[in-house]
């Protein structure tokens, strides 16, 4: 119950600046952690998450409080009952103590509420679209967090707040109970202050579920003690010299080299991988063809030519020939990254490269992003690097990650406006 409290002070203190925070459930995780404390005295230990306070993007729907989706349209809206990842968790004897934001409706980090902001750079977005667990975990309001991507929306905010966003293998973590952006790429995953941590909630929040046909049954190998020497890691050497790739990536490949991986060279073909993105703007209109058609869309508060609302309404000009191009061209993708598996363990990319963005969320391929150190804005803020794993491999991505991360032993860094 006090480690609860002292999150919640948190909250009260420094959300404020923040933005981060839609629904604060301060007396139901106060009343869950009183029972976590009886629990735990009376030997009934659930494990390394009992007790822990933690908050979820607000697109998980929670039974009796509001899951907004950071939409104008939804601020009313009351679930019944928890999503599958949220009874998962309280299970495991978490506390959950806030719903925290998101752009609306999944797009970057605009909300009804405002504009969520960067503990490291609070004049800066934390950008999107899981913008409150990205702000919220990096500035200790809550434990762990867990955030949806689609698109980028785990990695990008990871990187930008300095915290590690692990973005599962598609079909490893079921969605019921979470709001659909795009059925073929929407993915959960825990957004957390470390590796390891990210691996916990991992464990806790996988396997498969009737409510999401597209969830399976699947075996999660790590072993934080294992060694990562010969590890095969791939990286593309023209994308790590030019933008986004900074000097903290280049660092990295030499941290791989210095850890005892092997770093090899592999290439991908020069192909328009933006036209994936056809079958995500249509998936997206049909989500919410409803509140397109009945105008809804307009009481979005973003409404800038590429927002939703724009997006949406043209999609419906898509023809179903580019539908179905794009839906095989995937298929192509999807073998050369096989190939390119067949000869590596997993790769090392610039966070925001966006053909690898894109690609590997089109092929369902499993993500981890870390703080590997800081560039310099006005001031110096982080700086992350991500892995790309086999499927359904994402122990391997962790135990390479977490060699990393102590080799960097940036994650204890801490955003001084927010570090008491």
């Amino acid at each position: 119950e006090r480690l609860t409290a002292i999150y919640l002070e948190r909250i009260a203190r420094d959300d404020g600046a923040l933005h981060s925070v839609i629904m604060l459930a301060r007396d139901a995780a106060l009343a869950q952690a009183r029972q976590a404390d009886a629990e735990i005295a009376a030997g009934r230990y659930r494990g390394p998450l009992h007790g822990i306070p933690f908050g979820v993007k607000d697109l998980l729907d929670t039974a009796g409080i509001a899951t907004t989706y950071g939409a104008e349209p939804f601020r009313n809206r009351v679930p019944a009952a928890d999503a599958v990842v949220v009874q998962r968790l309280r299970a495991a004897g978490a506390v959950l103590v806030a719903k925290l934001s998101l752009g609306a409706l999944a797009l970057n980090d605009i909300w009804f509420g405002g504009q969520t902001m960067n503990p490291w750079l609070v004049e800066e977005g934390a950008s999107g679209s899981s913008a409150g667990p990205g702000a919220a975990t990096a500035a200790a309001l809550v434990a762990f967090s867990i955030g949806s991507e689609t698109g980028g929306s785990i990695v990008s905010p990871a990187m930008r707040c300095g915290i590690t966003g692990l973005r599962p293998t598609f079909g490893r973590v079921p969605r019921t109970g979470a709001m659909t952006l795009c059925w073929s790429l929407d993915k959960l995953g825990p957004m957390t202050r470390t590796v390891e941590d990210a691996m916990l909630v991992l464990r806790a929040i996988g396997g498969p579920d009737s409510g999401d046909v597209s969830s399976v049954a699947s075996h999660l190998d790590f072993d934080a003690a294992a060694p990562v020497r010969r590890l095969r890691v791939g990286y593309f050497p023209g994308w790590m010299n030019e933008n986004p790739a900074t000097d903290v990536d280049r660092a990295a490949l030499e941290t791989v080299k210095m850890l005892g991986m092997m770093p090899i060279d592999v290439r991908l073909p020069d192909w328009p991988y933006t036209s994936l993105q056809h079958v995500l703007f249509a998936e997206a209109a049909a989500s919410f063809e409803e509140l397109t058609l009945n105008g809804g869309m307009r009481t979005l508060r973003a409404q800038v030519p590429d927002a939703w609302p724009n997006l949406f309404r043209q999609a419906r000009f898509l023809s179903a020939v580019d539908f179905v191009q794009a839906d095989r061209f995937r298929r192509q993708v999807a073998m050369e990254m096989a190939r390119i598996f067949s000869t590596v363990d997993l790769l090392l990319v610039p966070s925001l490269r966006d053909e690898m963005l894109t690609i590997s969320n089109f092929t369902g391929h499993p993500s981890l992003t870390l703080h590997a150190g800081f560039v310099q804005m006005s001031e110096g803020v982080p700086h992350g690097v991500t892995l790309v794993g086999r499927l359904f491999d994402e122990g391997t991505v962790a135990r390479a990650g977490l060699a990393l991360e102590r080799a960097f032993g940036v994650a204890g860094e801490r955003p001084p406006a927010f570090a008491s």
